[in-house]
């Protein structure tokens, strides 16, 4: 069997490497393709030497560029790479344009898609994200919903076949990676920090970067905050600030940290001993819940329903009262902090990866791991 796994962001390398390595496991050496998404190639190669992953087989360098050109020119990239190498199944996972570029060039080739982490819905289209999530699912031969409540949403939309309910991965990245932070990153030491005395700040989706009116909001609320707060600066985000005329507004600050972008086991040791995290991305909202680590979702819908229904997650968007609020009930009522902290993990027993290189092995074995004329007929 030759998977080919196509990846092109942080969060996907991190997500997908608990399925590499159970192919590695089982005898089976997926080919890697990195897209190169993220236009600071530094931001996913250190991830992938942390992660201690084998060698990229092909980097595309498709860098940044507006939806369709991203898109586009990762679509032509992996076709070539598809066409030559020919592999038996493709690998992609979550919604980022590599996303759906990955599964439109093999689908269109008869290559059938595996999409981990299917069957996620905000119910918001405006959202580039949202788009991808819906085509990939709808263009993919196997799923790999994390919940019952994503398998549910594949369902309402008439997709049942092939469809394997298995936990998400970022569990088992996370149960995989902590202790090794803990033991190898000296990134509290570095920044000064102490543990439980902080929060973590991430914002990079659109919504909250491509206004100046939303990133202004969004510097409001840091300059409100009554906690050190140490923000990881997305490439994107530091254009947006000073495409806006914000950056020097950011930089005076108070009590807040600016970094360039970290590394997966400082970002990890650094979101682990947070007292909170305030973030717009999705997979933080999951880590935060596995980690046992309050969050406030800088958004108003999320993907990730299961982090609100089990308590560990909050909407907040970008009104500075409503953050304020919550961060002034997390500091001054212990037993609603440690609601959020000890809520339950929504997303399965850190065995994800294994169970879905495992299916996947099995189908091709049995010869029904193939494109089908039929499919959603």
């Amino acid at each position: 069997m030759k998977p080919a796994v196509v990846f092109g962001t942080r969060p996907e390398i991190i997500k997908l490497s608990p399925v590499i390595r159970a192919f590695l496991k089982l005898g089976v050496k997926p080919l890697l393709v990195h897209t190169g998404q993220h236009y600071d190639y530094e931001m996913s190669r250190v991830f992938i030497e942390e992660l201690e992953l084998p060698e990229i087989d092909y980097h595309l360098e498709v860098g940044s560029g507006t939806q369709a050109e991203q898109t586009g020119r990762a679509m032509i990239k992996i076709e070539r790479v598809l066409m030559k190498e020919r592999p038996d199944v493709t690998l992609v996972q979550g919604d980022t344009n590599t996303v759906l570029a990955g599964a439109l060039a093999s689908v269109k080739l008869k290559v059938p898609v595996a999409h981990v982490e299917a069957g996620l819905r905000s119910f918001d289209r405006t959202m580039p994200e949202e788009i991808n999530r819906i085509l990939t699912d709808h263009a993919s031969e196997v799923l790999f919903p994390p919940t019952e409540e994503a398998r549910k949403n594949l369902e309402r939309e008439g997709i049942t076949e092939n469809v394997y309910v298995v936990g998400n991965t970022i569990v088992d990245a996370v149960l995989e990676n902590s202790k090794i932070a803990e033991r190898k990153s000296d990134v509290l030491k570095r920044l000064g920090l102490r543990k439980k005395d902080y929060v973590v700040v991430t914002a990079h989706r659109s919504e909250n970067t491509d206004r100046r009116e939303n990133l202004r909001k969004l510097i409001e609320i840091l300059e409100s905050l009554p906690l050190t707060a140490v923000y990881p600066l997305h490439p994107r985000t530091r254009t947006r600030l000073k495409e806006f005329g914000l950056w020097d507004r950011l930089n005076s600050v108070d009590n807040l940290i600016v970094t360039e972008p970290l590394g997966y086991l400082d970002f990890l040791k650094l979101e682990k001993n947070a007292f909170a995290v305030l973030t717009d991305s999705g997979g933080i909202q999951e880590e935060a819940a596995v980690l046992g680590v309050p969050c406030l979702t800088l958004r108003y819908n999320t993907e990730r329903p299961e982090t609100l229904k089990v308590g560990a997650n909050v909407l907040v968007g970008l009104e500075k009262d409503r953050v304020l609020r919550y961060i002034e009930r997390l500091l001054n009522e212990k037993e609603f902090y440690e609601r959020m902290a000890n809520a339950p993990n929504p997303f399965g027993d850190g065995k994800a990866g294994e169970r879905i290189a495992r299916i996947l092995l099995e189908l091709y074995e049995k010869g029904k791991l193939r494109v089908k004329s039929s499919r959603f007929i």
